[in-house]
C-alpha cells in the first residue's frame, strides 16, 4: 500500500511537527489542570478563609495560566512557521512539475492546476497543525480522565470509554466528507478551468458567436461545482452536528452524575468544582479532535490532488520514443512530422538533452508572455558567455512589434495571435542558445509575414547556432539546409525541401 500524501508532508518536517506537538501537549495539560487548580484553592484557601493560602493560590494559577499561554503561543508559531513553509514547497514543487513536465496538464486545465497550487497545496499544509490539535486534543482527555479517577474511579471510567468511543465515531464519518470534499475541489477547479479557458479565448469566441455556448457550458460546470460544495457542506454539518451533540452529551451526563456524588456526601465541593470545571474543559480538546478529524479529511483529499499532479502518469500510454537526429554546427534543420505524437516525442527528445539549459532552447507552440509590459516578456536574462544577440535584431527577424514600453494584457490578450507568436520567437532569438528547437513558429501567420520571418530567422541564425524547426510549413522547410521527414511507421528520409517534394508523404505533409 502506497503511503498517504499527509505522510509525506508529516515526513518533511519532524522537528517543528515534535516540537509544536509538545508545547501544545503542555498547553492542553495547563488547560486540564485549571479545574483541578481551582478546585484545590475552594478547598484550602476559599473554605478556610485564610487570606496567605488566598494570596498563594491565586498567584499559583497566574502562574499556571502563564505557562498555559506561553506553551500555546510556541506551539502555533513553530507549527504555523512549518505549515507556511511546506505550502511554499509544494507550491513551487507544483510550478515547477508544471514547467519541467508541461505533459502533467495533458489530462488537466489550466484553472485546475492553478487551484491545486493554490488552494490544494494551502490545504495540505495545514495537516501540520491539524495533527498537532488532534495530538494534543486527545492528551487533554487522557490528563482529564486521569484526573478523575483519582476524585472517583466510575467517573474516570466512564470517561475513559466515552471518550474513544467518541473520537472512533467521528473518524468514521471522515471517509465520507473526504469523499465529498475531494468532489468539491476537483469540480471548483474544473469550473474555474472553464473560466480561465472562456477568458483566454474570449476574442476568438466573440469572432464567430461562441459566447453563449461557452456561457452555457460554464453555468453546466458551476452547477456541478455547487452541488458538490453543497454535498460537501452537508457531510461538515453532519461531522460538526454529531461532535457537538456528543459533546454536549458527555457534559450533561459528567455534571449530573457529580451532582449525585455530592448529595450522597461521595465527594466534596472542591471535588465537585474539579468535576464541573474539567466536564466544561472537555468541551474543548473534544472539539479540537472532532475539527481536526474534519480537517485532515479536507488535507488529505487536497494532498492527493498535489500529489497526482507531482507523481508521473502511470496510466498514460508511452508514445513513441524520440529519434535520434544528428546535428551539424550551424545548419538549420527541418523536421516534418506526419503525425503529432511524432513531433511531440522529437520536441521532448530535445527539451530532454538540455541538462544544461546554458545550451539548448526548446520554444514550444503555444506563446506564455509574463510580465507587465512587452519588455517584461522579452527579458530572457543572462545569455551563454561568448553568445549575445541585440533584442532590436530579434524583434526585426521575428517581425514583433517594438515598442517595448507597450502595457501587456493577462498573458497577452491585447495582442492577437500572431503577434504573440511573433514576440515568442523573438524572445526565443534573444536567449541566442546553441542550439534552439523551434516547434511551429509560424502557425499564427499569414503568408507574406510568414516569409518575411523565415528570412529574418535564417539571416540572423545563419552560422551563429544550429536551429531546428519542427514546422510543415513550406516557407520555412525551402530555407532549411537539410530537412528530414519522419514517419510513424518508422520511416525517414533526409534531404533539401525541393528534393522531398518528390515523396507523397512528404508533399501531403507540407501541402498547403
Amino acid at each position: 500500500m502506497s503511503r498517504s500524501p499527509v505522510a509525506d508532508v508529516l515526513r518533511r518536517h519532524p522537528r517543528p511537527l515534535a516540537v509544536g506537538c509538545g508545547s501544545s501537549m503542555l498547553h492542553q495539560t495547563c488547560e486540564a489542570l485549571v479545574p483541578v487548580a481551582i478546585g484545590v484553592v475552594v478547598d484550602g484557601a476559599v473554605t478556610t478563609g485564610d487570606v496567605s493560602s488566598i494570596v498563594v493560590s491565586v498567584l499559583a494559577v497566574l502562574a499556571l495560566f502563564a505557562v498555559l499561554t506561553s506553551a500555546g503561543t510556541f506551539a502555533f508559531w513553530t507549527i504555523d512557521r512549518a505549515a507556511f513553509a511546506e505550502a511554499h514547497f509544494l507550491r513551487t514543487s507544483v510550478v515547477r512539475a508544471v514547467l519541467r513536465e508541461p505533459g502533467v496538464l495533458r489530462e488537466r486545465q489550466v484553472g485546475e492546476a492553478l487551484s491545486i497550487a493554490t488552494s490544494d497545496t494551502r490545504h495540505a499544509a495545514e495537516s501540520l497543525g491539524l495533527v498537532s490539535w488532534l495530538t494534543a486534543g486527545c492528551f487533554g482527555m487522557v490528563v482529564a480522565a486521569v484526573v478523575l479517577l483519582r476524585i472517583d474511579l466510575v467517573l474516570g471510567l466512564g470517561l475513559l470509554v466515552t471518550v474513544p468511543l467518541l473520537v472512533l465515531g467521528l473518524q468514521a464519518l471522515a471517509p465520507r466528507l473526504e469523499r465529498r470534499v475531494h468532489d468539491r475541489q476537483r469540480s471548483a477547479g474544473l469550473a474555474a478551468a472553464v473560466a480561465a479557458d472562456l477568458l483566454a479565448g474570449l476574442r476568438p469566441l466573440r469572432g464567430f458567436g461562441g459566447v453563449p455556448e461557452a456561457v452555457r457550458r460554464y453555468h453546466r460546470a458551476s452547477r456541478v461545482s455547487r452541488q458538490a460544495a453543497v454535498g460537501a457542506a452537508g457531510a461538515t454539518s453532519l461531522v460538526v452536528g454529531a461532535s457537538t451533540l456528543a459533546t454536549g452529551a458527555v457534559l450533561v451526563a459528567t455534571a449530573a452524575v457529580a451532582g449525585s456524588f455530592v448529595r450522597s456526601g461521595r465527594l466534596d465541593v472542591g471535588e465537585f468544582v474539579t468535576v464541573v470545571g474539567m466536564a466544561s474543559f472537555l468541551a474543548d480538546p473534544v472539539r479540537n479532535v472532532s475539527f481536526a478529524v474534519q480537517q485532515l479529511a479536507v488535507s488529505r483529499a487536497s494532498a492527493a490532488r498535489v500529489a497526482s499532479l507531482l507523481a508521473p502518469p502511470a496510466s498514460a500510454e508511452p508514445g513513441p520514443p524520440a529519434r535520434p537526429l544528428p546535428l551539424q554546427p550551424g545548419e538549420v534543420l527541418g523536421v516534418v512530422a506526419i503525425d503529432t505524437a511524432t513531433a511531440d516525442a522529437v520536441t521532448a527528445g530535445f527539451a530532454g538533452t538540455g541538462a544544461v539549459v546554458e545550451s539548448v532552447l526548446v520554444e514550444p507552440a503555444e506563446t506564455h508572455l509574463l510580465g507587465d509590459t512587452l519588455a517584461d516578456a522579452l527579458a530572457t536574462g543572462p545569455v551563454p558567455a561568448g553568445r549575445g544577440v541585440a533584442l532590436a535584431d530579434a524583434l526585426t527577424a521575428a517581425a514583433a512589434p517594438t515598442e517595448l514600453t507597450t502595457p501587456l494584457a493577462d498573458g497577452g490578450t491585447n495582442f492577437s495571435g500572431g503577434q504573440r507568436q511573433r514576440i515568442g520567437l523573438a524572445r526565443a532569438l534573444a536567449a541566442d542558445r546553441e542550439v534552439l528547437v523551434l516547434r511551429d513558429p509560424t502557425t499564427a501567420l499569414d503568408a507574406v509575414t510568414e516569409d518575411r520571418v523565415a528570412a529574418g530567422l535564417r539571416q540572423l541564425r545563419a552560422g551563429t547556432g544550429t536551429t531546428v524547426l519542427v514546422t510543415t510549413s513550406p516557407l520555412l522547410l525551402s530555407r532549411c539546409d537539410r530537412v528530414v521527414l519522419l514517419t510513424p511507421d518508422g520511416r525517414s528520409a533526409t534531404g533539401s525541401h525541393a528534393e522531398l517534394l518528390d515523396d507523397p508523404d512528404y508533399a501531403a505533409a507540407v501541402a498547403r
